[in-house]
């Protein structure tokens, strides 16, 4: 099977809720491998954190929209995890936090996406 078709097939099985969750997964990932590696390898560590700021900006920003068909509360605070995000970020690249507390949201949000969480809830 080809590159192409793969990422056709992908694209047609897989929800945005799923795409989210495998997004998550993915740059959870990166802030754990981040975590482990000397403080010195910055280019790591600023890879991380500047691609989970970047996720968490776009999340921040589509929940601003009008559009958005969240509910408003729920909009509220994914917007005001972000502004956390962003902050703590700074505060764990200056070695005043950890990267643990990003981890953990992340992974949160991750139970909320998770096939069968929207069933439970």
């Amino acid at each position: 099977m080809s590159l192409q078709a793969y990422k056709a097939a992908t694209s047609r099985a897989e929800t945005p809720r799923d795409l989210e969750y495998r997004l998550f997964g993915q740059v959870t990932r990166a802030l754990v491998h981040a975590s482990t590696v000397d403080e010195r390898d910055l280019a790591t560590r600023i890879d991380a954190l500047d691609w989970n700021r970047r996720l968490w900006s776009t999340l921040a920003s589509d929940c601003g929209d009008p559009a958005n068909v969240l509910p408003a509360s729920l909009r509220a605070q994914i917007i005001s995890l972000s502004l956390f995000v962003n902050r703590h970020s700074s505060a764990v690249m200056r070695g005043e936090e950890t990267f643990q507390d990003l981890i953990e949201i992340n992974r949160m949000m991750m139970q909320g996406l998770a096939p069968g969480a929207q069933q439970a809830a």
